[in-house]
């Protein structure tokens, strides 16, 4: 069975999952704005393997932490809207249960 949300809630500090194998996840909105899966977040590698992040990052801004929304991205993700304009993250299903664990 592929891993697909039921329903997902969108709660003061955190979201709430549940999923098609009746298991739910709860994870904190810090936690997924950390682990944000963007180049700009996470960083771009290039051929040889050395990870380059941008300086462009907002830090400390207390919108950073906040969802507006999300979006879903076909079958497989969701991308999540934040306060402060970031929006470029595409969370896979599979990532999202795995923040959970």
């Amino acid at each position: 069975m592929t891993l697909k949300p039921n329903n997902i809630v969108i709660m003061n500090d955190q979201i709430a999952i549940k999923w098609n194998d009746a298991s739910e996840s709860l994870i904190d909105n810090k936690t997924l704005r950390l682990q944000c899966p963007c180049a700009n977040c996470s960083g771009e590698s290039d051929v040889f393997g050395n990870i380059y992040k941008s300086n462009n990052l907002k830090t400390n801004n207390e919108n950073q932490y906040l969802i507006n929304r999300y979006i879903y991205i076909g079958h497989y993700a969701i991308r999540i809207v934040w306060r402060d304009g970031h929006n470029a993250g595409i969370y896979s299903f599979e990532f999202l249960k795995s923040l959970d664990a």
